[in-house]
C-alpha cells in the first residue's frame, strides 16, 4: 500500500457540532422562556362587557390574601404611593385583582392611583 501524500491544511469546516450546540441552546431557551414570564397567580373576575386592555408597563396585582405587588415586587400602600407619585398623569396602569380579594381593597388601590394623578387606570378581567 502506498501512503497518501500530504495535501496541505484541511480547508473544510465541520459544522455538525455547531448545529448540535445551536439546537440544544434553542431547546433550552424554548423551555426556559415561559418559566421566566410567569407572574403572580391570580384568578381574574369574569365580565361580559370588556374592552381590550392597553399596553401598560405598570401593573398592580392584588392577591387573594390582599398582598399588593407593583411590577412583581411586594409593596405596602405607602411604598406604592411613593412609586406612583412622580409618574405622568397619562401613563396607563393595569390593576390585576383576584376575584376573591375584597372589593374594598381594590377600591383603595384605584383611589390611590387617582389621588397621585394617574388618569388611565384599568382593571383586568376575563372575557366570558
Amino acid at each position: 500500500m502506498r501512503a497518501e501524500r500530504f495535501r496541505g491544511p484541511m480547508a473544510e469546516i465541520n459544522v455538525t457540532p455547531m448545529v448540535d450546540v445551536t439546537l440544544v441552546m434553542l431547546i433550552i431557551f424554548m423551555v426556559a422562556a415561559p418559566l421566566l414570564q410567569q407572574g403572580i397567580a391570580v384568578q381574574l373576575p369574569k365580565a361580559t362587557a370588556t374592552q381590550e386592555a392597553t399596553d401598560a408597563d405598570l401593573a398592580i396585582t392584588l392577591t387573594r390574601e390582599h398582598v399588593v405587588y407593583f411590577n412583581n415586587a411586594v409593596v405596602t400602600l405607602k411604598e406604592l404611593r411613593s412609586r406612583l407619585a412622580g409618574l405622568q398623569s397619562d401613563r396607563p396602569v393595569l390593576i390585576r385583582a383576584d376575584r376573591h380579594a375584597s372589593v374594598g381593597r381594590l377600591v383603595e388601590l384605584w383611589d390611590l392611583c387617582r389621588e397621585v394623578g394617574l388618569n388611565k387606570v384599568q382593571i383586568l378581567t376575563l372575557n366570558e
